[in-house]
């Protein structure tokens, strides 16, 4: 069953000139038109966890925020959970949730317990079942030693971890997430990542994701819609969007000395080099001819085989 779907979805932005001169536009002001997003379509089943992928001004933030509701659609049809996510009925809105890594939901001079029973007033849920789900994701967050300490008094990770709480304590049938670990440490966001997961697995709770971070997409999410110029230029599943890219092969050659760079370029791309490491690319059919004349002609230290780097592939549907 889809819980989401998309025809010929676009959003124009309205920009005012700023060549006209100040006293023009006070009077007269102009205006030229952005396409942010170009007549996409997509649906999306119960229980799926899809990334949202783009690069800057590609238009999936303002897809995600069409399909929670925030900005209205210039033209086509969005429907999410039978509703049209602009009309924001209270059913529609209680069965959504929406976290951005760079806005804050809770409110700063209240405790994490304050703010959580907020949220499950206004949510209109019962308390006992309330309080025991939200005791198992602060556990599973590792942050149940905070519910008394103020929001403002907490690190980023931690904020973070009580806005994901707060957002899903209720069991939402879709989580929306903009950005969610952006800077964040490593051990936040490994753990974010588990968290999404398990709820994803565990809840069945649908999952559309927006990140630059290729760990977010590669830990949390099994399909990916790459949009670039306000068009989707891919959609399908991790693994067919890796297979597409099973021709080229990497790997990472540590050496026991320094390697001149121009020897190095005899053996494959050189896609990366830093002090005794060099990251390789060489085509399928070549990989075991390549390594073996590295081995044998240089001062090898350790060899590492690794897939096609998801960065390496989203850069290259851009392009």
């Amino acid at each position: 069953m889809n819980v989401i779907s998309v025809t010929n979805l676009t959003k124009i932005y309205k920009v005012i000139k700023r060549d006209r001169g100040f006293i023009k536009n006070l009077f007269i002001p102009g205006y030229r038109e952005i396409l942010a997003v170009d007549k996409i379509s997509f649906s999306v089943k119960a229980g799926e966890s899809i990334a949202f992928l783009g690069p800057n001004g590609a238009g999936k933030t303002t897809t995600l925020k069409m399909l929670t509701g925030l900005i209205y659609p210039t033209e086509g049809d969005i429907s999410v959970l039978g509703f049209t996510p602009t009309d924001r009925k209270r059913e529609f809105l209680r069965n959504i949730a929406l976290v951005m890594g760079n806005k804050n939901s809770l409110s700063w001079d209240l405790t994490a317990r304050q703010n959580l029973s907020l949220f499950i007033s206004m949510y209109k849920t019962t308390e006992k079942n309330s309080w025991k789900a939200i005791y198992e994701m602060a556990q599973m967050l590792e942050v149940d030693d905070l519910f008394e300490t103020q929001i403002r008094k907490m690190s980023l990770g931690q904020r973070l971890k009580f806005e994901l709480i707060a957002a899903i304590f209720h069991k939402p049938a879709i989580l929306f997430l903009d950005e969610p670990t952006i800077g964040l440490d490593i051990i936040s966001k490994r753990k974010i990542r588990q968290f999404l997961r398990h709820v994803n697995e565990t809840e069945e709770t649908t999952i559309i994701l927006t990140s630059h971070e290729m760990a977010d997409i590669e830990k949390v999410c099994d399909r990916v819609i790459v949009i670039n110029q306000g068009k989707i230029v891919f959609d399908g599943s991790m693994i067919t969007l890796i297979s597409k890219y099973k021709d080229k092969k990497y790997f990472d050659v540590i050496f026991k000395k320094e390697v001149n760079k121009d020897r190095l370029e005899k053996y494959g791309k050189i896609v990366s080099q830093h002090n005794l490491s060099c990251t390789f690319e060489v085509p399928r059919e070549k990989q075991g001819e390549a390594i073996s004349k590295i081995i044998s002609k240089l001062p090898v230290e350790d060899i590492n085989i690794k897939p096609t780097p998801l960065d390496e592939i989203i850069e290259d549907l851009f392009k």
